[in-house]
């Protein structure tokens, strides 16, 4: 078998169907299979999986063992050439798969390999190509440096700001949101290290593949990541998570290399850890707050659009049913043709919300994939969602409406 992808799951049902969705149309053609890892998640995720998806492989966790432990359990039982480590809160285009591939089979000494990441907004997600966080990379990304001198190839080098994003290249390390693994370097290397409970896996198996002789790749075939979906939460446990994951990567690798260093990269950590933790807490306070407020003025605050409502792209079948949708939701909404459309309306909103059918055509994510683009590079405001007639779900950049 060519290709075998894995996903691990944890609360994000709606989110997961979209991405088996798009990943049935990216492998068509490719000998290959599917596997979903589930952490116990309490949404019928499995359930829904089962029902819609019976030829892909369901593994139950009966308590959520991590994001490490539970993609080797699916890579052990995958018998793909190669392994794609998928995220749940992704969208897939049509050619992915078979663009990520062709270079593997391009380059026999690649051993793990990215992809162009689109932001919900249809930026290029900074996260797609990553230096090799050294503790002086490290302190460079946590003391703000990183962010002053984005392409400097000294200070701006954990996010690679200097590499031409259109250029298949060499970096350092793959994201975890889309890991595509050789299988003779994990044969190598080893699989995940599930001392991380989430986040540094996907640095620390870049490291070790390149240690290994292997190389790490780039290529500019795209995907949308709505980045935090699958791990969404507010709690100063997960944010203690994802900063401690670098400290252990650095006292794993560098800790003998670097002693005189770390005591610097940990006071960086935990500072920036803070900071992001009460930056959290205020935005909660001012959502409350807000809340309140529209309360009392007996203000409808569910649906975080705004007042002209949501523009739709799509068949007609589908527009009626989004259209009661919406009634039951207390959505307003609007049907265009086009982007063109929107863009050339002189009424239209600073902040557009479009939905996107994605039942039309097999090419339908690779469409929501181009629109995007478009939109960023017109600098429109766009806020992209999906519907989906088949499944009756609205899914926008922060909102689920079933």
């Amino acid at each position: 078998m060519k290709l075998s992808v894995v996903i691990v799951s944890y609360n994000v049902r709606h989110y997961l169907v979209q991405c088996l969705e798009s990943v049935a149309r990216a492998i068509e053609g490719i000998d290959g299979d599917v596997w979903v890892v589930d952490n116990n998640s309490s949404d019928d995720s499995v359930a829904a999986v089962r029902s819609l998806f019976p030829d892909v492989h369901v593994i139950v966790n009966n308590a959520n063992v991590g994001f490490s432990r539970a993609n080797n359990q699916a890579i052990s039982q995958a018998t793909g050439d190669f392994i794609l480590l998928l995220n749940p809160d992704t969208i897939v285009g049509s050619q992915a798969f078979t663009d990520a591939l062709a270079l593997m089979e391009r380059e026999p000494q690649a051993g793990a390999l990215g992809v162009k990441m689109l932001n919900r907004d249809g930026s290029f997600a900074k996260e797609s190509r990553r230096g090799l966080p050294t503790p002086l990379t490290a302190f460079y990304k946590m003391s703000g440096l990183c962010a002053l001198f984005p392409r400097s190839r000294r200070f701006g080098k954990y996010y690679m700001q200097y590499l031409d994003p259109r250029q298949a290249t060499k970096i350092e390390v793959i994201s975890g949101a889309f890991m595509l693994l050789r299988r003779k370097m994990l044969d190598q290397v080893g699989l995940l290290d599930e001392d991380y409970f989430m986040y540094g896996e996907d640095i620390d198996i870049s490291y070790r593949c390149m240690k290994g002789g292997w190389d790490n790749w780039y290529v500019p075939t795209t995907i949308l990541h709505y980045k935090g979906e699958s791990s969404r939460t507010n709690s100063m446990g997960y944010v203690l998570t994802f900063y401690n994951a670098m400290l252990i990567f650095i006292n794993k690798h560098f800790r003998q290399s670097y002693r005189g260093m770390t005591w610097l990269v940990k006071v960086a950590v935990y500072c920036h850890g803070v900071i992001v933790m009460l930056s959290k807490y205020l935005r909660r306070m001012l959502l409350s707050l807000h809340t309140c407020v529209a309360s009392l003025l007996h203000i409808s605050s569910k649906a975080r659009l705004p007042r002209e409502g949501l523009m739709f792209i799509g068949s007609d079948e589908a527009w009626l049913e989004l259209q009661a949708l919406c009634q039951r939701a207390n959505l307003v909404a609007h049907r265009c043709a086009t982007l063109d459309e929107v863009a050339a309306d002189r009424h239209t909103p600073k902040a557009i919300y479009i939905a996107l059918e994605t039942d039309t055509d097999a090419d339908c994510y690779t469409r929501v994939l181009t629109t995007l683009r478009d939109a960023y590079s017109r600098r429109l405001d766009l806020n992209i969602g999906t519907y989906s007639l088949k499944h009756k779900v609205l899914l926008l950049p922060n909102d689920c409406f079933v």
